[in-house]
């Protein structure tokens, strides 16, 4: 479990080291936000790679083997209606079968991650919800 906390650093913490402009990732614990606010967990759990308004241009996406999603064209991509099923089923499984960019080093499985904030399941998938409900509410016109 440990490890699994761990494995969300890169999203957590990051820094550019070097002449090279070489992107670094250090590793930190996942952090408690309050599990009532999507926008919260999203900026302290998602931006870092997505970005602070979601066009997938974090501080962190350089550093991303496969370019983060802009999220707020989900709805746009998925016939005008946002893929709230699809997107929770994601932050708790990764993809099936995992690829690169989910479910792999590049992005976390949150179900466990969240999981490991002892707060009991219901927390946890309500976490999951508001986080998707915020992404949701971000969706271009």
């Amino acid at each position: 479990m440990r490890n699994s906390v761990l494995a969300i650093a890169f999203l957590l913490s990051f820094g550019l080291v070097g002449a090279a402009q070489q992107t670094t990732i250090h590793q930190v614990p996942i952090k408690t936000t309050p599990w009532a606010s999507g926008q919260q967990m999203y900026h302290q759990y998602c931006a870092a790679c997505h970005g602070t308004n979601a066009d997938g241009a974090g501080p962190a996406a350089a550093a991303c083997t496969v370019k983060p999603a802009d999220l707020r064209m989900l709805a746009k991509t998925h016939g005008g209606k946002f893929p709230y099923d699809h997107f929770y089923t994601v932050l708790q499984f990764g993809t099936q079968p995992p690829t690169l960019a989910h479910g792999s080093v590049d992005m976390p499985i949150w179900l466990p991650l969240l999981s490991s904030l002892g707060e009991g399941e219901g927390l946890t998938e309500q976490r999951m919800h508001n986080i998707a409900r915020y992404v949701a509410s971000l969706q271009s016109k």
